[in-house]
């Protein structure tokens, strides 16, 4: 989730996996894959920037090892080692 400013200053916070596109002209239009439409005062780059660092905080603790003998990809929760979650 992100947070983001309408144009009547009022906080909003966007799940940023709905996000299909974001558009400046001179607003900045965020079109969700609802097709919902939301204006914003901040800047396309800023929305792209905000969505990034919001990946990467939630695959910060994640650590990707490979399983060669089943042949799948195992995700590692490394924030809790005593009780490691695996992900198949």
């Amino acid at each position: 989730m992100i947070q983001l400013t309408r144009l009547n200053n009022t906080p909003l916070v966007v799940n940023s996996d709905l996000i299909k596109f974001v558009e400046q002209s001179p607003d900045t239009f965020v079109t969700l894959i609802t097709g919902e439409k939301i204006v914003v005062l901040e800047k396309s780059s800023e929305v792209l920037a905000r969505i990034i660092e919001f990946r990467r905080s939630v695959l910060a603790g994640l650590c990707q090892c490979w399983d060669g003998s089943s042949h799948r990809a195992l995700v590692v929760r490394s924030s809790t080692p005593s009780s490691d979650e695996t992900v198949r």
